[in-house]
């Protein structure tokens, strides 16, 4: 019987390297994308407003490209195409994004900036999922907590670069980060630049080697790994609502708790920089052009380096940890550990103690970029990898989506215009997901071989 081969480890690090260049520019985007709207003239409490439109794109995309490219067949293979084309895109929206304002004899700044964070994040997901299903598409099940621990130890790195990057152009090379109105600093215009050459350069290294298994090799796999009994399918579309229905026990149990990991994720993406110049700097959040402000979103940026960085340390421990304790105590704990790390941010004293806080919500980002994808991979058909992967981003678009809409209006009218609140909320939803880990059946927890 046909099997799968076992990869050794820098094959495995090869199969994710791209996720290292589209982390990176997540990383400018999740970073920055807020006080460059900022800048454009947004307002604080409009923030998660204009974020609405990545979550939603991701809703739309991820599960027609899981779709297709379960289905697609071409001389790059069946993954490939798809996370370079989204490579490329997201690298266009990264160069024009912090360029909006060249466009205002069309549209207003502010929207073309709106507009950019939308095909970025659009580009994003076309690209991350399938690297998802290639991991699982590439390795027998004993190496699948290992092949997503390696993953996110890629995305922290190139989140680390990402979001020091900023920092480390107006500090270390003497870039300026201070601009006029209605204009974005030259640190952020060169990061951004930088961030897409990196996404193009590193999604090409998997592309070019990274050899998928034919049509043939696949087919034999599915039969001998599917234990899930399916109806006919038509081919088409409308298949991915049959697949909705039809999820496995164990992905709808997780989708609780994602639900919550990224509710509170997307209030830390959107709200850290207000919260941080308000709450530890004593700045006014809707004053994004002073000097203070960018000095402040250039340390947030250090301190999203330090969670970045722990998680890929971290995710060096996981398979050991998990193989020891299991993968659900494993994701329990992290998230515990991160819950405290949101919630510690209100009491620290000054902007350097905040190192203390990302540790924490490095740890469980460690733990959400793999565990609940190592449990998730082999509770579904191998057929329908990609297709169950992207409808599995239901779970992480959907709960972003509802904090866009209420993130704003919470800050503004039930936190009396203090986003270090939507921070501490984020803590409150991380000890929520964690209650809900004990819900989940892992059905595929054996001990993973490194």
């Amino acid at each position: 019987m046909f099997q799968k081969r076992r990869l050794s480890f820098w094959e495995i690090w090869n199969l994710s390297f791209g996720f290292l260049g589209i982390q990176m520019g997540f990383a400018l985007q999740n970073a920055n994308a807020s006080r460059i709207l900022q800048s454009f003239g947004a307002d604080v409490h409009e923030l998660s407003w204009f974020w609405i439109v990545a979550p939603l794109t991701g809703l739309i995309i991820q599960p027609i490209v899981g779709h297709y490219s379960d289905k697609t067949w071409t001389r790059l293979g069946r993954r490939r195409p798809f996370f370079l084309t989204g490579a490329l895109l997201a690298s266009l929206g990264l160069v024009l994004m912090p360029n909006a304002d060249m466009f205002t004899a069309i549209m207003p700044s502010l929207w073309v900036g709106a507009g950019m964070l939308m095909v970025m994040d659009a580009s994003f997901n076309i690209a991350m999922e399938p690297f998802r299903a290639l991991i699982a598409d590439m390795l027998p099940s004993d190496q699948r907590t290992l092949g997503y621990s390696v993953q996110t130890v890629l995305i922290g790195i190139g989140a680390v670069i990402g979001s020091w990057l900023p920092y480390a152009l107006t500090n270390w090379v003497g870039i300026n980060n201070v601009a006029a109105a209605g204009e974005v600093p030259l640190n952020l215009l060169l990061s951004f630049i930088i961030g897409a050459l990196v996404l193009v350069i590193s999604v090409a290294v998997t592309v070019f080697t990274t050899k998928e298994y034919s049509p043939e090799e696949m087919a034999q796999l599915n039969a001998a790994e599917d234990t899930i009994e399916e109806e006919e399918s038509t081919g088409g579309l409308m298949d991915i609502f049959t697949d909705f229905a039809k999820m496995p026990l164990t992905m709808r149990q997780l989708s609780w708790v994602q639900f919550f990991s990224w509710f509170g994720l997307f209030g830390l993406w959107v709200f850290t920089t207000p919260a941080v110049a308000e709450h530890i700097y004593g700045l006014d959040p809707n004053n994004s052009q002073s000097a203070a402000y960018q000095d402040a979103g250039d340390w947030v940026g250090i301190l999203f380096g330090v969670y970045n960085g722990v998680s890929a340390v971290f995710a060096f421990f996981l398979p050991a940890i998990a193989k020891k304790v299991g993968r659900k105590k494993t994701h329990t704990i992290s998230l515990v550990i991160g819950a405290l790390g949101f919630l510690s941010i209100y009491i620290m004293p000054d902007e350097n103690w905040l190192i203390l806080s990302m540790i924490g919500i490095g740890i469980a980002w460690a733990s959400i970029l793999a565990m609940p994808y190592a449990i998730l991979a082999g509770a579904i058909p191998a057929r329908k990898m990609g297709v169950y992967m992207g409808i599995f981003n239901f779970f992480i678009v959907i709960p972003q989506i509802v904090n866009a809409f209420i993130g704003g209006p919470m800050v503004q009218y039930l936190y009396g215009g203090k986003p270090i609140y939507a921070l501490m909320t984020s803590g409150v939803a991380f000890i929520i997901a964690a209650l809900l880990v004990s819900r989940v059946q892992d059905i595929d927890d054996e001990p993973a071989t490194i």
